[in-house]
Formats: C-alpha cells, sequence, structure tokens
C-alpha cells in the first residue's frame, strides 16, 4: 500500500514544474547576487566620495566659481571646495532662514557678498539665536560695508524648503537656503548670482555676530550592511532550492521497501 502511494506521487510529479521551480529560484538568486553587487560598488563610490569631500574641505581655499563653471556645480560638483571671496558685502538686510546648530534653535544669516569679478555668491555668515534679529542695529551688524576677503566651503541650493514647511518668500519666511529664490527676494537677476552658497568658515565669527564654521559633513554609509543583507538572501535562496532537489530526488528513487 505505502509503495503503491510513493509511486503515485512520483507520477504526479512533472519535470515541467521541477523546471519552472528551478527557474524561478535560480532568477531570484541571480537577483538576489546583483543586488548585493550593486551595494558592494556603491559602498566603493561613498569611500571615494568621503575621500574627495574630505581632501576639499581640508585643501587651501581656492578663488570661488566663477559663470564660467557653475553648470559643473548645478550638476551636483563641487560640493564643500574651500573657496575665497575677496569684495563686499552688499547694502541689504540679511536673509534669516530658519534652521538648528550644536547651540540650538535660531538662524542662518544669509547675506549676499559682491565679489570683485562681478558676481554675487549667497554668503551663510553663520548661526544666531532665535531672540537676537530684534536687537538695535541688527541689518548693519551682520553685513559689514568694508570690502573683505573671507573663506568658507561652498555648497549647493536648497530649493524649496525644509520638510513640510515651505519658503514662503512673500512672508519673509524661509526654512531653506535656496539661492535662486532668495536672491530673487533680494531683486538680483539670475544669471549675476552664483548657484551656490558658501558657509563661512570660523574665522570669520565677530564678537556678538553670527556664529560661522558650524557646517556639518556626514555621508550615510551603509552599504556594507545592504550587501551582506542581499548575499544572506541569496544564500537563503540556495537551501530552498536544495530542499525542492532533494524531495524531488526521493520522489523519483523512493524507497524500496513495502509494506503490506
Amino acid at each position: 500500500m505505502t509503495s503503491a502511494l510513493r509511486n503515485n506521487a512520483a507520477t504526479r510529479r512533472t519535470p515541467g514544474r521541477f523546471i519552472l521551480w528551478m527557474a524561478l529560484f535560480s532568477t531570484v538568486f541571480a537577483g538576489f547576487i546583483a543586488l548585493g553587487n550593486w551595494q558592494v560598488r556603491r559602498e566603493s563610490w561613498k569611500l571615494k566620495l568621503i575621500h574627495n569631500v574630505n581632501a576639499r574641505v581640508h585643501a587651501p581655499a581656492v578663488a570661488a566659481p566663477g559663470p564660467a563653471t557653475w553648470s559643473r556645480i548645478e550638476k551636483g560638483h563641487l560640493q564643500y571646495l574651500h573657496v575665497s571671496l575677496k569684495g563686499r558685502f552688499l547694502d541689504a538686510m540679511p536673509t534669516l532662514v530658519h534652521g538648528t546648530s550644536d547651540f540650538g534653535y535660531g538662524y542662518w544669516v544669509m547675506a549676499p557678498f559682491e565679489t570683485d569679478r562681478g558676481f554675487v555668491v549667497l554668503v551663510n555668515r553663520g548661526y544666531i539665536p532665535a531672540a537676537l534679529p530684534g536687537t538695535p542695529g541688527f541689518g548693519r551688524a551682520m553685513s559689514p560695508p568694508e570690502k573683505t576677503t573671507l573663506t568658507g566651503l561652498l555648497r549647493l541650493s536648497e530649493p524649496g524648503g525644509g520638510f513640510l514647511r515651505p519658503n514662503q518668500p512673500h512672508a519673509d519666511q524661509w526654512y531653506s537656503r535656496d539661492v535662486a529664490a532668495i536672491g530673487a527676494a533680494w531683486g538680483l537677476s539670475a544669471d549675476r548670482v552664483a548657484p551656490y552658497f558658501v558657509d563661512a568658515d570660523a574665522t570669520t565669527t565677530r564678537a556678538g555676530g553670527p556664529v560661522a564654521g558650524l557646517t556639518r559633513i556626514h555621508f550615510r554609509n551603509a552599504h556594507v550592511g545592504y550587501a551582506i543583507t542581499w548575499y544572506l538572501l541569496a544564500l537563503s535562496t540556495l537551501l530552498g532550492a536544495g530542499l525542492i532537489i532533494r524531495d524531488e530526488l526521493q520522489a523519483r528513487h523512493p524507497s524500496s521497501a513495502v509494506t503490506d
């Protein structure tokens, strides 16, 4: 009786169904391996990016990019390049952008800086506490009129606003350092304003003024963990395929023992 049941089970198994299972496992296995390999490549790319950024940050300052190279910046290149600017701050009330720093909640002071090369760069003078804007002489203290040279890190524009908090230029409420929008609010022509802003170095900090040099540089790097996860899933797929193969072999070669 038992022998007959096993023979019937073996008869019901078709080669096509087994092949279909093997094709499915092979596809899934190949997909997991490809994803793991992709994360390995991403890890290599991220390490190279971190190395390049660290090299830019600690390198001597170079002249801030002019209009001839702005297209490279708009494509995401030169982030955190250590640059220098020569010129003077324009006589304009600085724009205050809501933000937080190691000192707590407050504002980033964004002021237009006209370079001696003719274009304007938005400069992040640094952090101020929320209560400071109401003090007498605030605007002029934030944007000294004398000609100066300053250094800082090149940063990419932050269009739109913060999370669930869009910028409101008409109300002078800013939640991100949107270069184009802030330049337009100042009445500056778009072709005159650089498509980046500069975080001023700590050396530009003045008593009673914004605290500069607070740029945070952090790149999340979890690609190794992701790669291990995909490779473990690939291994699990192999184990699953092994179980299917074992069952198929047992079905095709049942025990010769017969029970009456």
